[in-house]
């Protein structure tokens, strides 16, 4: 299972929490190119790989929590009957049951809803970060401004997620335009 976890980690790293520069360059690439490359492919493997990705992650978090000796250690119930129920409801079913609506075609060729999706699927993620965000602002206790240093950190990763996004689409774009001509 640790090993499944590492996995997880260096995939939602090097590609999930890239998705959103991956289809906003997509976009772009389709508004200045037009019909020049093969981005409704691109579009159409970032839908498998979403709808892939959430199932496997979901299935290994049901088999976790259903083999634990320590159920406390998944405070599901809690979470999801507590003060805050809204918000982790509105986070649990954008990363479960909105990339499974990409299953329906037409609502998958749809640039801005699979960027909603993503969105959607990674909202806790943002949620966390902003929440660090917000509270580091407010640390009365620190000697010196130690914000300005967070927030360079900040948008130093915020940068290096966006060149990984270009990076990967570019590539991608590459690929399938290598294998268009080969045919």
């Amino acid at each position: 299972m640790e090993l499944y976890k590492r996995i997880i980690e260096i995939v939602d790293a090097s590609l999930i929490n890239c998705l959103i520069p991956i289809i906003l360059t997509l976009i772009f690439i389709k508004l200045i190119f037009k019909d020049r490359f093969e981005v409704k492919k691109v579009l159409n493997l970032i839908r498998w790989t979403i709808i892939f990705y959430t199932v496997i992650t979901w299935t290994f978090y049901l088999i976790e929590m259903a083999t634990t000796e320590k159920p406390d250690e998944y405070a599901f119930i809690n979470r999801a009957t507590g003060v805050y129920a809204w918000a982790y409801w509105i986070m649990f079913l954008s990363a479960l049951i909105l990339p499974l609506t990409l299953l329906i075609k037409k609502l998958a060729s749809k640039f801005w809803y699979v960027l909603l999706v993503v969105f959607g699927m990674k909202s806790g993620m943002y949620f966390e970060r902003f929440v660090i965000i917000v509270t580091s602002f407010h640390r009365d206790y620190l000697h010196g401004n130690r914000n300005v240093e967070l927030i360079d950190l900040f948008v130093f990763g915020i940068g290096m997620i966006f060149l990984q996004g270009i990076v990967i689409t570019i590539l991608t774009l590459g690929i399938f335009e290598i294998i268009k001509r080969k045919r």
